[in-house]
């Protein structure tokens, strides 16, 4: 064998670390996947807030936006009608027009979201 052979097999030969630090892949899913989903959320949150009315908001959640649905935690049944109510009277075409992402639907689900701590503070539970 000549000296670029021997070369070829030793390199060949040679233990190859694989191993990838973990930052680079989550920096990615940061990046990308997750800090899209909460600029986005972000943004639903301030039109919300701006939208809904005071004795409303304080009882409603946003959970979650997933191909674009939003996912809002209501307290109890009457106030998830009357969202339902001004849902469906012109508020969700409002908050398409404000909302730049796709916006199709907003799924209102029941659930206690706040309680208090011992300071008094509320405090979000999903």
């Amino acid at each position: 064998m000549d000296d670029a052979q021997l070369r070829t097999v030793w390199q060949q030969r040679q233990f190859n670390d694989r191993a990838v630090p973990l930052s680079q892949p989550l920096a990615l899913l940061m990046k990308y996947t997750l800090g899209r989903r909460v600029r986005q959320l972000g943004r639903l949150t301030e039109i919300w807030q701006e939208l809904i009315p005071e004795g409303l908001l304080r009882h409603t959640a946003l959970e979650s936006f997933r191909s674009g649905t939003l996912t809002v935690t209501v307290d109890s049944a009457p106030h998830r009608f009357q969202l339902r109510t001004l849902l469906d009277g012109g508020l969700m075409r409002e908050l398409q027009r404000r909302f730049s992402g796709a916006l199709n639907k907003v799924r209102l689900t029941p659930g206690q979201f706040a309680r208090a701590d011992e300071a008094g503070n509320r405090r979000y539970e999903f």
